[in-house]
């Protein structure tokens, strides 16, 4: 049987951080290949989830790639404001992967 599970209890990281003083990336690392393939399997996440949650547009997406090499999911996204300027709330962008480690992955995956 099949649940809905957030990828928080799947991935071993998932953060957000500074590229730059107009850019966060999110990185979403796994501690195993498999469990990497079997969420890149799913389709849940995507260029299209990434503008859903941080509701932008998806050309304004500047990086959205699944990275083999390193079991990783990794997007970078313009930052709303640019950082420390007025009106931005968080300074060093460690707070804004939030919305992505609550998105739901079907888990198990099923048995090959």
């Amino acid at each position: 049987m099949t649940d809905n599970v957030s990828l928080a209890h799947i991935a071993k990281v998932v953060r957000s951080k500074n590229a730059g003083p107009f850019e966060i990336t999110f990185d979403v690392i796994f501690k195993t290949r498999e469990d990497y393939e079997a969420v890149k399997a799913t389709g849940v996440i995507t260029r299209e989830l990434i503008s859903k949650l941080y509701d932008l547009p998806t050309q304004r997406i500047i990086t959205f790639l699944y990275f083999d090499a390193a079991n990783a999911i990794k997007a970078t996204i313009p930052r709303p404001r640019p950082q420390g300027s007025i009106g931005e709330i968080d300074m060093h962008a460690a707070q804004q992967h939030v919305p992505l480690m609550n998105v739901l992955i079907p888990w198990p995956p099923p048995s090959k």
